[in-house]
């Protein structure tokens, strides 16, 4: 172990591609990231702005394009200054600050989606009980439990991984995540696996949570064409996002650990950030056309706007 070298700049993956190539991606990304931010501001602050949205679905709704944002940019800006720079390089300080933002970001939005799902059986399957069992002093338990748990998981994980010495510099992929980290020690992984496999229980745990809630939602909406056209309405775009944000995940997870290195690299860049890409734009979008009152309020403030500048 006299030999072991410790690594204070990291070497990121760069996309095999010509320089011309490089700043259509740039481009792209660029795009993307402020559509991110135009769709998930705009649905926040019509959330805040009307008093009529203040309730806990919509409430849940806003804490998930919050977290798109802050997932987003632990991203795209250093996505960005590695394409424009062409130097795809990093300080370990700040890889460790990536792969917590978008750890815990991952993990907050499995939570948040976890907290819709049980706020959209309480609606559906008890709405009689439901002001009185969704009150404020359990939607703010519920908010604290969505960020808590997921800071607090994280922070667990990179104290574990700051302990160990690094004896490698490069990170097969286009941003740090806390196991690529771990994969540069000369050290056994052994107790980082232990905590990494405990943590994916307890979101293992959410999922069968949310599918025992979706099969009551199922069986208690489908008796009335009321009950039909309310899940449709309110838990569509909750599965839909569920759905892509899993295989998104699961892809990630399984790859960065029984991957194949005869995967192509250009697919296998673009599979690790789908998570980073499809839900944060499609979030608001599917959850704004969808859920009426939220596309009354967009449409009313896009007149309003409209008006003031003809």
């Amino acid at each position: 172990m006299e030999n072991i070298s410790y690594y204070t700049i990291f070497t990121l993956s760069k996309p095999k591609t010509s320089a011309s190539v490089k700043h259509i991606y740039f481009a792209v990304s660029l795009i993307l990231y402020l559509l991110i931010i135009t769709f998930n501001l705009t649905l926040i602050v019509i959330i805040l702005l009307e008093k009529t949205l203040h309730e806990p679905m919509y409430i849940f709704l806003c804490n998930l394009c919050i977290n798109g944002l802050y997932g987003t940019a632990g991203f795209y800006p250093k996505f960005l200054c590695d394409l424009f720079s062409d130097s795809f390089e990093i300080s370990y300080s700040l890889c460790t600050l990536q792969a917590f933002v978008i750890y815990s970001f991952t993990m907050c939005e499995f939570a948040t989606l976890t907290v819709m799902a049980y706020d959209r059986y309480i609606a559906i399957c008890r709405p009689l009980n439901y002001h009185s069992i969704m009150t404020n002093t359990l939607i703010v338990k519920l908010l604290l439990f969505s960020w808590l748990f997921p800071v607090l998981s994280m922070v667990g994980a990179l104290l574990m991984t700051n302990s160990m010495p690094i004896c490698r510099s490069h990170i097969d992929k286009l941003y740090c995540d806390n196991w690529s980290i771990v994969k540069l020690s000369c050290k056994p992984t052994i107790n980082n696996n232990i905590y990494g496999t405990t943590i994916i229980i307890m979101y293992f745990l959410m999922v069968l949570f949310i599918i025992f809630s979706y099969f009551k939602l199922i069986s208690s909406c489908m008796k009335s064409a009321e009950g039909k056209s309310k899940f449709m309405q309110t838990c569509v775009p909750h599965l839909l996002s569920l759905v892509n944000f899993t295989f998104a995940l699961l892809f990630d997870t399984m790859y960065s650990r029984y991957g194949s290195r005869d995967f192509s690299q250009d697919l296998y860049n673009f599979l690790t950030l789908e998570f980073l890409v499809i839900p944060p734009v499609l979030n608001p979008i599917i959850y704004g056309l969808k859920l009426t009152e939220v596309r009354k309020r967009a449409l009313r403030v896009f007149i309003n706007v409209k008006v003031r500048l003809a």
